[in-house]
């Protein structure tokens, strides 16, 4: 009963926003609200559930979003982006520059969380189709399926460490092994799959709010070392945070690496340096900054409602204890526990939308099955993390940033991002079993 109430609760969303047309934060908390009384709650407690979800969600991701728009506004105001995009299509050349784009999101998403790095490269992602030549989607999901990746399978993100945790898997070695197995489920999700797409299907507009494409000349820009040493500030302060926690987790340096490395402060620390950088040390005044950095704000208001309606969504999910009735069904069956953990994970994640919620349940459940059939640790914390990115859809805040951010129909986002975390998580999945041979 609780799985026929998430599909028709899923059902009844696409239903006003695809053919009734209704605004898509609107949708969500509409559904939110009737899924939740149909699973049971009252009045009261849904709405409040659907407050909770969209506090925790937006409390979470406002600084990174808000933070990493200015970044993008700054990147592209100045030409950065351009010289950016510039250098690396001549570097690799049009033929080549989707390998461009991935190794660029590879690197990025070693140490960024998924939201984080999506926010930082996507003006990369636009100034880089323009200047070669492509549709938008033709760089993007390369870029995309590298981050959610690297998300979803190596450490330090906080889903495998957290699943590592309760494994008592090293962290070393699952990032390891994690990254061996990230690297195939990149290439065929990102750059294969995105190959097998129809040239028409990838096209989309660039949305203005955004990103409105300027063309600079050569002396309006500032140099490329600028350019990338300004953007990658957030990956070097949290991959520096990263090495540490991993390496020397006991240093005295470490309370300084940790407010450095969080996310939000990264990107605030980028925003200071970008404003000198990009701005007053060639010659713009603090008002004129200021004003961009005003417009980069505005044109996400209405991308965080809908990011905390699909975490209002996803809290209704979670509040009504779906997770348990799943897990109840899982757990009688008599799979291997490695494939167990991979579907139980994948199950939830279908079912609650939260990557995180889903990976830590699947977790908690198989735990105690490591001991009874000797299971590397490090591979069931990589199977749990793959079955966690499963096909993520209309209660995940991810799809919601993948969809507003390239300005895609529901559909469009469903052929592409859905298809790619399956893909993703699939290749993942077989890369762990591989493992397991020679293990």
């Amino acid at each position: 009963m609780p799985v026929f109430i998430i599909i028709v609760g899923v059902l009844l969303l696409l239903l006003l926003m695809v053919v009734l047309k209704i605004n898509a934060f609107l949708a969500l908390i509409i559904t939110a609200l009737f899924v939740g009384v149909a699973e049971g709650m009252s009045l009261d407690q849904a709405i409040a559930s659907v407050e909770k979800g969209l506090g925790s969600t937006l409390g979470s991701l406002a600084l990174v979003l808000g933070f990493g728009a200015m970044l993008g506004k700054l990147l592209a105001d100045s030409g950065a982006a351009q010289r950016i995009a510039e250098t690396l299509v001549a570097g690799f050349g049009k033929k080549h520059i989707q390998w461009a784009a991935l190794l660029t999101a590879f690197i990025v998403g070693l140490a960024m969380f998924y939201e984080t790095g999506f926010v930082i490269l996507i003006p990369l992602v636009f100034s880089i189709a323009l200047e070669a030549g492509v549709p938008i989607l033709y760089i993007g999901i390369p870029v995309t399926a590298a981050l959610i990746t690297m998300h979803g399978l190596v450490p330090p993100h906080p889903g495998p460490v957290a699943i590592a945790h309760i494994f008592q898997a090293n962290l070393g070695i699952t990032m390891l092994i994690g990254i061996t197995i990230a690297i195939p489920a990149i290439v065929i999700g990102g750059i294969y799959y995105a190959r097998l797409l129809p040239r028409d299907s990838l096209n989309t507009e660039i949305p203005e709010a955004l990103f409105k494409p300027t063309h600079f000349k050569d002396d309006e820009m500032p140099s490329f070392g600028i350019s990338i040493f300004t953007a990658i500030i957030p990956v070097l302060l949290m991959s520096i945070y990263a090495f540490f926690e991993i390496v020397f987790p006991k240093s005295n340096l470490m309370f300084l690496l940790k407010f450095i490395g969080n996310p939000a402060i990264a990107l605030l620390i980028s925003v200071l340096v970008a404003i000198f950088t990009f701005s007053l040390n060639r010659g713009k005044s603090i008002k004129s900054v200021m004003d961009s950095i005003a417009q980069s704000i505005s044109s996400i208001a209405m991308i965080l409602l809908i990011i905390g309606g699909g975490g209002g969504f996803k809290q209704v999910l979670v509040d009504s204890h779906v997770d348990k009735y799943i897990a109840d069904l899982m757990s009688q069956t008599h799979l291997s526990p490695i494939l167990l953990a991979w579907l139980l994970a994948a199950a939830l994640r279908l079912s609650l939308g939260s990557a995180t919620v889903a990976g830590m349940t699947a977790a908690g459940i198989v735990g105690p099955l490591i001991a009874l059939d000797h299971i590397s640790p490090e591979l069931m914390v990589l199977a749990i993390g793959a079955g966690s990115i499963t096909f993520s859809h209309v209660n995940d805040a991810g799809f919601w940033i993948y969809k507003e951010y390239y300005n895609l129909s529901i559909g469009q986002t469903i052929k592409t991002w859905s298809v790619i975390t399956t893909i993703v998580s699939v290749v993942g999945l077989g890369g762990v079993l591989v493992w397991q041979t020679i293990l």
